[in-house]
């Protein structure tokens, strides 16, 4: 790895990942990928991990068609082996790892509670909350010898604001919030910071098929869910992807060196706490 990436011009306005090595679960597409471009345009190397190799080659490529700095490698968040073995390969590829954004999550089930299998809850928290602890787990000791490091999960406003059908989800990214704070703690004294970004309801393809389910499970128009989706928001729209691949780029650089601990909100003020 060179000591200033050739990738360090870029659009974004953000500077100071230069040297850095990032890891992105669930890179291949959405948000993952939208935040995984950010970071390479900051001057990070970056690897995208997630189910599907053919995906993740394609975000990879298209992020860096030299295949340098963006490595794709395949990784099932909530298989504690494949978990465990994807260290040693991004410690191989590139010497160590200063970056950890666990952005892998599934949307889960769109059914009221008592309708809701125990399979689809155990999904749900399996890949949204274990994946998490399972990734934090496996690269935090390389972090605590080096003496730093940042780690940042992607929340969500869900996990603040009701919404019925949703309680799988919610209760997963409540927890995030639990398990950021006190990792922040246990972390700290070793020079890591960790810190959560909550979106509020994101422009992307995931975040329409969960409007479409809800609609057709309420029995209501469409605009009509997507309408109250954004209603509780100032601004009054949905979150863009850029908008919080931004932020973190900034919680994982040396600008937010003194941030820890936090959980902040990009939803264009749907949440304010």
């Amino acid at each position: 790895m060179s000591a200033v990436p050739s990738h360090t011009k870029g659009g974004t306005g953000l500077a100071g990942l230069a040297g850095h090595v990032a890891i992105v679960t669930g890179g291949g597409r959405g948000l993952g990928h939208d935040i995984a471009r950010t970071l390479h345009t900051a001057g990070a190397d970056v690897v995208v991990c997630g189910r599907e190799g053919e995906v993740l080659t394609a975000s990879a490529r298209e992020i860096d068609p030299s295949g340098e700095s963006v490595v794709p490698m395949v990784c099932d968040i909530r298989d504690e082996r494949a978990v465990s073995a994807l260290v040693p390969g991004v410690l191989q590829r590139f010497g160590r790892i200063d970056a950890l954004v666990n952005n892998s999550g599934i949307a889960g089930p769109t059914s009221r509670l008592w309708e809701s299998s125990l399979a689809e809850w155990q999904d749900t928290l399996d890949t949204n909350v274990t994946g998490t602890f399972l990734c934090c787990r496996a690269v935090l000791p390389s972090m605590i010898e080096q003496r730093s490091g940042a780690v940042v999960t992607i929340g969500s406003a869900g996990g603040k604001r009701p919404n019925s059908g949703r309680a799988a989800y919610a209760a997963s990214k409540t927890a995030l919030i639990g398990l950021t704070r006190t990792l922040a703690v246990e972390a700290g004294p070793f020079g890591i910071r960790v810190n959560l970004v909550t979106p509020g309801a994101i422009n992307s393809e995931r975040f329409q098929k969960v409007i479409d389910q809800l609609a057709v499970g309420r029995g209501v128009p469409r605009a009509e869910v997507l309408r109250e989706a954004v209603s509780g928001s100032p601004l009054g729209r949905l979150v863009e992807p850029s908008h919080v691949a931004d932020v973190v780029a900034f919680l994982l650089g040396d600008g937010a060196a003194s941030i820890t601990g936090e959980d902040i909100n990009v939803s264009a003020g749907l949440v304010m706490y």
